[in-house]
């Protein structure tokens, strides 16, 4: 990430041109979106048929309308006199022998086999023409993925804590496309992209560039910086843009815990310090560190979920549950299972346990 200073001056001086504002086709290569792949033997089967159908209409054109044409040797045109007509005619080659010669089968040339000509060329020439009008598409893709992003999540980094977030979501069951990463580094945006995901290259503590993310629409925002005072700034600009949003900051120091709250942080991970903790009880309890590494790894063995209460266990207790409950979410409060407030569950609690997971 950029040197947050640097980034404020930079959007104060240009203010009047946030990225959010700018037409569509200059956000190419800043916003990307994820297409589809597919085989280059599929697309160039996919262009030898359209130029196999195209053939097959310009010769039932020329065929149906035979007594018009002058073929030099004479006799009215066979399936393959029209076939190699049009086959002449579509290349652009046209040797002469076979003419129309009738005004309705010049009209017919005019108003039929031209633009099956020029469709002809363009499917041979269909590469080139990707190329070119490449910027176009990702225009409008980006125009129509601007207009419909929705309750997706923004992933501010994607160093190694980003791409173990993302990789979590995704193990989760959440959709790559309801993923937009922001990071300022293309070598990683296009890791990230070949994961599927939407990127936008920019720094996370400009305002615009939070808005060309969709963050004034997202569900959750995950902050992974790699410096504390630009995960304050990020959390800070990105609660002011979506007050509703979930967001979850990662930091290094255990110092700065209190201003990820003031900025606006619903939850805050010190990485430092959790390594640290790991790092100490595996050497004396490694089993230990073990069972956290398993309930942190959704792909198998326990993992760590959460579900709503069911009507039949309202006013029961989470400890006389068949699931290991670790604690109770009420009023978006966490609770541990062992506080009496709790002995009782209501309507609308959700319950942290312990879940087996299947490969």
């Amino acid at each position: 990430m950029t040197d947050p200073g640097d980034a404020v001056f930079g959007e104060r001086s240009h203010g009047a041109r946030r990225l959010s504002d700018r037409p569509d086709y200059t956000l190419v290569g800043m916003l990307r979106i994820p297409e589809i792949r597919t085989s280059p033997w599929v697309s160039l089967a996919r262009r030898v048929l359209v130029a196999i159908a195209l053939l097959v209409a310009a010769t039932a054109v020329v065929y149906a309308g035979r007594g018009g044409y002058h073929d030099n040797r004479g006799g009215e045109l066979s399936v393959l006199d029209a076939a190699y007509y049009a086959t002449v005619s579509l290349s652009t080659t046209g040797y002469g022998d076979i003419t129309p010669v009738t005004e309705a089968a010049r009209l017919i040339n005019t108003i039929v086999i031209t633009p099956l000509r020029v469709l002809f060329l363009i499917v041979l020439v269909g590469t080139t023409l990707q190329v070119l009008t490449e910027r176009s598409r990702q225009a409008f893709k980006i125009q129509r993925w601007r207009q419909r992003v929705r309750n997706h999540t923004v992933v501010v980094g994607y160093g190694t804590k980003g791409r173990t977030a993302v990789a979590a979501m995704l193990s989760d069951g959440v959709q790559a496309a309801k993923i937009v990463v922001v990071d300022t580094d293309a070598g990683v945006l296009e890791g990230a992209s070949n994961a599927g995901l939407v990127t936008v290259h920019g720094s996370a503590t400009r305002s615009d560039v939070l808005r060309l993310a969709g963050v004034q629409h997202a569900d959750s925002v995950v902050v992974a910086a790699n410096r504390d005072d630009t995960a304050v700034l990020v959390t800070l600009t990105a609660r002011e843009l979506s007050p509703k949003a979930k967001i979850v900051a990662s930091i290094r120091e255990a110092e700065n815990t209190h201003l990820l709250r003031q900025s606006g942080a619903d939850s805050v991970v010190v990485s430092s310090e959790t390594a640290g903790r790991l790092l100490g009880i595996g050497t004396t309890t490694p089993s230990v560190v073990d069972m956290i590494e398993d309930l942190l790894t959704p792909e198998a063995g326990f993992a760590i979920a959460e579900r709503d209460v069911e009507s039949d266990e309202v006013g029961g207790s989470p400890r006389h549950l068949q699931d290991i409950v670790l604690g109770v979410v009420r009023a978006g409060g966490l609770i541990r299972v062992d506080e009496p407030e709790v002995d009782a569950l209501e309507t609308g609690d959700k319950l942290l346990y312990v879940r087996r997971v299947h490969k």
